[in-house]
């Protein structure tokens, strides 16, 4: 199995919805709470779509509830990565190492072989995803490094698991649907308890922004699970982090930050990772 150019270029949009909505998320007042708003809207925004297209398969439903038990945990542990360090520290550091281990466990639980040149293309987008967010403020934030280090094993588990799920499924449509239908909710019902008050202050101010975010979100990761069914796993996810230089434009662009040497690096290592997976 391999990718084709059109194929390529839905992922890479797709790459750049999720830069989206993550720059929405890094720019709010509060990050935690902008996270359970904009996945709570993804149920919503879900609801009709699985009322229309029905119910996954039964054989599927093992992988939904393993992805909603283990997206409860990212959610979890990318709150205490943001609260121990910057968005430009953990960023790249879980989406970075992700793609390596998402290859080694569809290698190990799909069965699905990479050649020498798309595990080039694998480990080059990985370094230069790492390159951009490599910081000398890594080695003084042990605790964010170990929740950005535990969220990436959390990015590959959900991953394979949706991964496998999609391709079993009748209908993909119906297997991403019902997987935001019922992802949004346990995550946020917790936040919301806990914030208590400040919840509905916050909604009604920061909703039509969030909003967008998630139809950013749906998009993002409907566009990588139907990529899955059609091309490798590994490929589609380490593709997939080409978000992160998206992040860094729109947060240049947007958000004022500086276009460093390091950042040029990186990107030139993501650009050739993306056309060794093409040629792989």
């Amino acid at each position: 199995m391999t990718m084709s150019w059109s194929v390529l270029l839905v992922v890479v949009f797709g790459a750049l919805l999720h830069a989206s909505w993550n720059v929405i998320v890094k720019s709010s007042a509060d990050k935690t709470l902008d996270t359970a708003l904009i996945h709570l809207l993804c149920s919503l925004v879900a609801l009709p779509v699985c009322l229309y297209v029905g119910p996954p398969s039964a054989e599927t439903w093992p992988f939904i509830l393993g992805s909603l038990i283990v997206h409860v945990g990212y959610y979890f542990a990318l709150a205490g990565a943001y609260k121990h360090g910057d968005f430009g520290l953990t960023y790249p550091l879980m989406r970075g190492t992700a793609p390596m281990l998402v290859a080694i466990g569809s290698f190990a639980l799909i069965g699905e072989a990479l050649s020498v040149m798309a595990w080039y293309g694998v480990a080059s987008i990985c370094g230069g995803v790492l390159i951009i967010g490599f910081s000398k403020a890594w080695w003084s934030h042990r605790k964010a490094i170990a929740f950005a280090l535990c969220n990436a094993v959390l990015i590959a588990l959900y991953t394979v698991m949706d991964a496998k799920g999609a391709r079993l499924s009748e209908n993909v449509v119906q297997y991403i649907a019902m997987l935001f239908v019922l992802d949004g909710w346990p995550f946020a019902l917790i936040v919301f308890l806990q914030r208590k008050g400040k919840v509905w202050t916050y909604v009604r101010m920061r909703w039509p922004v969030a909003l967008g975010g998630a139809f950013a979100s749906i998009g993002s990761y409907a566009i990588a699970l139907w990529a899955m069914t059609v091309a490798p796993v590994a490929m589609v996810a380490a593709l997939r982090e080409t978000s992160v230089l998206f992040a860094v434009a729109l947060s240049a662009w947007l958000l004022k930050e500086a276009w460093s040497m390091q950042r040029l690096l990186g990107t030139a290592a993501i650009l050739s990772g993306v056309v060794a997976l093409r040629l792989g």
